[in-house]
């Protein structure tokens, strides 16, 4: 028999029905998993062995959990899984607005519907995606809006004294009865207002004030936070955070793979997008080291972050600076340019929070210094390191392709060339194909031109070859040629 088809406290009785709290839903729900070998949080990369056996561990203890991290570490979204290890249904008295349990009843209306109707006490199903309740705290939550007051509308509507239990107004906690409850930046709660969290983290339950009533409630708290000391904001008081069972430390990818992983589950693209634009994976890969290198910046606050947000959405301007040039040129199909990258700056800028240092360069400066970081860190794992210091007359891998460029006119391109002629462009300069093929063999043929653009960007950052922007024109030239025109 359906359990939703159950209707009464009778019903439940005679089908020996057992009610669990939700923390052992989660336990008894997340045993089964590990005991089948089933993930409990699907699409959560690099976590496999830091977070998420804490997180396990957690929940076994039937602990509340704060989970504290900088931006962008998925807090939110582990929070949300945890719904996955609900029960489907659980049964509550029809009309209760707390969620009563009808074996457990806590609020007056349930206890004297069921006193008045017994066995034939009427309940309803709740699915578990319905018993998930998120609050951002903000400076001006109160306890009224987290716990409850008194209702001097509904008193007035219903003729009855302010001591009547029945004025109450619950708050968002006691309507998640039952239910998985989570505050996102928790130390922006005022301080006298996370006192209010005291009792029911510890002994389970509320007081509303001016009444003489506890209500046991049932939850389970995910609390996340940054680290106080970026929040300057606020800090989680002491005995708060004494009254949480565990916290665990999120963080970021370990590795560019990992965040490869992250960046393309989480990018929304166009089916275009999808199906004509090819992707080269070192652009994914030197997409992610753009955002490592922020982490590390000195021109970036270290201690507010660098969210993995940075990645995603610079992933997808970048195929929207593609997508763009293609409809532009009436292209049925083209590959990622390194030179798209310019495009994905409006992405940084808004995403990395710059030191004093940062603000006098100016954003738009940071995001470049950002971009020709992470070719200058990546251009030695596929080509032959550029020393600062050469001998005299000892050859160099890139001598070919210099010379080139001494004896020939600066190459262009602009940012809306069509792909014959960017290609066009790029075939000029023979050397560069040749130093590709010796360096690179098993390149896709279709990314061919993403490598020779990225070996004329490392010269570049190496200062071997003068690369100018102007407006939409790139420019790359002999860089002492370019010096001597320039006297």
């Amino acid at each position: 028999m359906q359990l939703t088809a159950l209707k009464t406290l009778g019903d439940l009785k005679s089908n020996s029905y057992i009610s669990k709290s939700i923390k052992d839903e989660l336990r008894d729900n997340l045993i089964h998993n590990l005991k089948k070998d089933k993930s409990s949080f699907e699409g959560i990369f690099g976590y496999e062995h830091t977070v998420i056996p804490q997180l396990e561990q957690a929940i076994l203890s039937k602990h509340n959990i704060n989970l504290l991290g900088l931006r962008g570490q998925a807090k939110t979204r582990i929070a949300r899984q945890l719904l996955n290890l609900l029960d489907e249904y659980i049964p509550v008295v029809e009309g209760s607005e707390i969620n009563d349990d009808p074996f457990h009843p806590i609020s007056l209306y349930a206890k004297e519907l069921i006193e008045e109707k017994g066995d034939d006490t009427p309940i309803s199903w709740l699915h578990r995606s319905e018993r998930f309740a998120e609050k951002l705290a903000t400076p001006d939550v109160t306890v009224a809006d987290l716990i409850g007051d008194i209702d001097p509308i509904k008193a007035a509507n219903l003729k009855l004294s302010y001591a009547d239990q029945r004025v109450i107004h619950y708050g968002m906690i006691p309507r998640a009865n039952r239910c998985i409850f989570v505050i996102n930046e928790l130390p922006d709660l005022q301080a006298r207002i996370q006192v209010a969290l005291f009792n029911i983290l510890q002994e389970g339950d509320v007081q509303i004030r001016g009444f003489n009533l506890r209500l046991a409630l049932d939850l389970q708290f995910v609390f996340t936070a940054n680290p106080e000391d970026y929040t300057n904001r606020g800090s989680i008081v002491t005995p708060l955070k004494d009254r949480i069972g565990s916290q665990i430390l999120t963080h970021y990818p370990k590795d560019i793979e990992i965040a490869k992983q992250i960046t393309k589950q989480e990018a929304q693209l166009s089916d275009f997008k999808k199906e004509n634009i090819i992707v080269p994976d070192l652009a994914r890969t030197l997409l992610e080291q753009i955002s490592i290198e922020a982490r590390q910046s000195h021109y970036v606050d270290s201690k507010s972050g660098v969210s993995a947000r940075l990645s995603i959405t610079a992933f997808e301007n970048l195929m929207s600076t593609a997508e763009r040039r293609a409809l532009v040129n009436g292209d049925s199909k083209t590959c990622l340019r390194l030179s798209d990258f310019n495009g994905i700056i409006p992405a940084i800028t808004g995403k990395v929070e710059l030191v004093y240092e940062g603000e006098e360069e100016g954003a738009e400066f940071v995001a470049q210094q950002l971009i020709e970081a992470a070719i200058l860190n990546l251009y030695p794992k596929y080509f032959p390191e550029i020393k600062k210091l050469e001998k005299q007359d000892e050859d160099q891998s890139y001598d070919k392709v210099l010379d080139w460029f001494m004896k020939n006119d600066d190459v262009q391109f602009f940012e809306d060339d069509s792909n014959a002629e960017y290609e066009s462009a790029l075939n000029k300069i023979k050397p560069l194909e040749e130093m590709l093929n010796e360096y690179v063999s098993n390149y896709d043929k279709a990314e061919k031109y993403f490598w020779l653009e990225f070996i004329l960007w490392g010269l570049s950052v190496h200062k071997k070859l003068d690369r100018n922007q102007v407006d939409t024109q790139l420019n790359f030239g002999d860089s002492f040629g370019s010096f001597i025109k320039g006297l």
